[in-house]
């Protein structure tokens, strides 16, 4: 867990993931859409991703992967991160995370 907490706060946005979930992908590319970098940590690629994984549930992620934290806090999983976006919430929370237009 401590892991999990570390990562998740050395950078603004950071993306828990596997590299091979779709899910995963299409959060990623959302970001990217809304000219944002997010930092993203593949647990399947990390020695200890299988106590990551059990850390990022018991944080209250209703799936493992994708887990977005923004600002160090945890936002939540694919349905967290769309049902914001959708209602507008989570370009407001990305708005210091953003890149500007060139």
């Amino acid at each position: 867990m401590d892991k999990v907490k570390k990562l998740a706060s050395e950078n603004g946005v950071v993306i828990f993931s596997k590299s091979s979930c779709c899910l995963s992908y299409a959060v990623n590319f959302l970001f990217q859409e809304l000219r944002v970098s997010p930092v993203v940590h593949e647990i399947d690629h990390d020695p200890e991703g299988r106590e990551m994984e059990k850390a990022l549930i018991n944080l209250g992620c209703t799936a493992p992967v994708p887990a977005v934290f923004i600002g160090g806090k945890l936002v939540g999983s694919t349905n967290e991160v769309m049902s914001l976006h959708l209602s507008g919430k989570l370009n407001i929370q990305l708005q210091p995370y953003q890149a500007a237009l060139a």
